[in-house]
């Protein structure tokens, strides 16, 4: 048995907190430790080059831009003449559009769920966009 403070591990500990823990739990509080350390210092020596792509959100705070209130009410007026002209579209327009654009579903995964063909479901998410898009430029005149 060991004992280690917690307020070391835990970031929201304000004040020192000792507890006993098995010999396996410290090393994994050490190693974890170690391998931080170790992180740190790969960050200071190659100057902190990210890749993009790791998918630990640090290309949202690259690109992340704070948005101006007009630009909060521009997006949401957007948003709310998107979902008025798909509340138009014949029902299975609409699912299909929605599947495939926000669910990301491919064309024959919808294909398969609904019993259909694929080129039906191609025609029908063809011809709900032109009617979006008509319905998108009433909205902008």
């Amino acid at each position: 048995m060991k004992k280690i403070n917690l307020r070391e591990v835990y970031p929201f500990y304000e004040n020192d907190c000792f507890v006993m823990v098995d010999d396996e739990i410290a090393e994994i509080f050490e190693e974890s430790k170690r391998k931080e350390l170790n992180y740190q210092r790969k960050i200071y020596r190659n100057g902190a080059h990210f890749s993009l792509d790791r998918d630990d959100g640090i290309e949202h705070d690259a690109i992340f831009i704070s948005l101006s209130p007009y630009e909060i009410y521009e997006r949401k007026m957007t948003n709310q003449e998107l979902h008025c002209a798909i509340s138009k579209l014949p029902d299975i327009q609409a699912k299909r559009i929605y599947a495939y654009y926000f669910l990301d579903m491919n064309k024959s995964e919808i294909a398969r769920a609904e019993g259909v063909s694929v080129k039906a479901v191609c025609k029908s998410i063809n011809q709900g966009l032109q009617t979006l898009e008509k319905e998108l430029k009433k909205f902008q005149k």
